[in-house]
């Protein structure tokens, strides 16, 4: 089995943080990147060749994923291998959907013969391991397997919802439906026997009405041409970090005694990127509870509920709760931050104060909106 991970969304929802990263190079969890997290369940889950589909902001995305040593993918016969859009015979064309993005890349899956494609997005954080859902896909003797888990009713309108048999066999797919009549949630975690796989994306590619798109188009159709499509049900943690609020909420989530998230496991490791910089250093006036500090910082204030990433400067007398700073911030002195995501790079000014205890929103903090507050704007 191989993998192709779909890397190619903007992300407009996370606002100023994909203005020039794609989506799935968004920071996270204090020193990851999210898309450390589908490959490394590639890695844990013994897949050797993965595909990364790449299209919007890609340049900073393509060099980071190329490192595949990072994940141990860089032994004979295995790699990450970056796939954005090509110029072929037919001209220059952007991945019109994620069916598409992966119909221009046949030819390289083509090179592997596999017999099974494992299909992911690379913009959502969990623990997986896919060898188990190959597993299932094998027992049922399965056409396509859709991993899927169970969220609160009320919320399945938001999600492509599996209507299964006694079997797990899937009866029916309803795209975001107004009234759900079950609550299995696609995560977008697809295997599929690629015979199958070739030849319905071949019958989409011709089809002028399709949309191209898995979800909306080659599962219906195979669907309703009688193919086996099963479910694999997932227990574990998993989030879509597409808003700023559900990317706060997962960074919360590694917090606590009990984390809904165990990101220092030593059986799954998340691998990511070696940042060669010094240990974190707490001067005098450093308070520091449920909170995570990584490398290279230097607190001198008060952090609670927090996570702060690497070579982050808090000065004397600052205060940050309920936050996420991203690396290579500046926190000046007396400055006071409170349910916000600071980006990269910025320089909070002295006695500034930033987001509400009390606000029901995250709020993103980037340069130019510092510039306004500091003109009274």
């Amino acid at each position: 089995m191989i993998a192709l991970i779909l890397a190619g969304g903007r992300g407009t929802r996370l606002e100023d943080l994909t203005h020039k990263v794609a989506k799935p190079a968004v920071f996270f969890g204090g020193k990851y990147r999210i898309i450390d997290f589908p490959l490394s369940n590639c890695a844990n889950s013994g897949i050797q060749v993965v595909g990364v589909l790449t299209q919007y902001e890609s340049v900073l995305l393509n060099s980071y994923v190329a490192q595949d040593s990072r994940w141990g993918l860089d032994a004979k016969n295995s790699g990450i291998y970056v796939l954005p859009p090509r110029e072929k015979e037919a001209g220059f064309g952007l991945y019109r959907g994620t069916a598409d993005a992966v119909t221009q890349n046949l030819d390289f899956c083509e090179q592997f013969e596999p017999e099974y494609v494992l299909i992911l997005s690379g913009d959502h954080i969990y623990k997986m391991d896919y060898s188990w859902m190959l597993a299932d896909h094998k027992k049922h003797n399965a056409d396509v397997t859709i991993a899927v888990l169970e969220v609160p009713i009320k919320e399945a309108s938001r999600f492509g919802i599996m209507n299964c048999n006694e079997n797990d066999q899937i009866i029916e797919f309803e795209e975001k439906p107004e009234n759900p009549r079950s609550n299995l949630a696609s995560m977008g975690v697809y295997i599929f026997n690629y015979r199958d796989l070739k030849r319905y994306l071949s019958q989409d590619e011709k089809n002028n009405q399709s949309s191209h798109d898995f979800g909306k188009d080659v599962i219906p159709t195979m669907l309703n041409e009688g193919k086996r499509l099963f479910v694999h049900r997932f227990g574990g943690y998993w989030k879509d970090v597409g808003t700023l609020d559900s990317l706060w909420e997962a960074n919360m989530d590694l917090l606590g005694d009990k984390p809904k998230l165990k990101i220092d496991d030593k059986g799954w490791k998340i691998f990511t990127e070696d940042v060669a910089t010094t240990a974190q250093y707490l001067l005098q006036h450093a308070e520091v509870k449920n909170s995570m500090i990584n490398q290279g910082c230097v607190i001198d204030g008060k952090i609670e509920n927090s996570v702060v990433f690497t070579d982050v400067i808090v000065k004397e007398g600052a205060i940050i709760k309920d936050s996420v700073i991203l690396p290579n911030v500046v926190i000046g002195k007396n400055s006071r931050l409170y349910r916000v995501i600071v980006d990269a790079g910025v320089n909070v000014p002295d006695n500034l104060v930033l987001g509400s205890p009390d606000s029901q929103e995250i709020e993103l903090i980037v340069s130019r909106k510092l510039k306004k507050a500091e003109k009274g704007h």
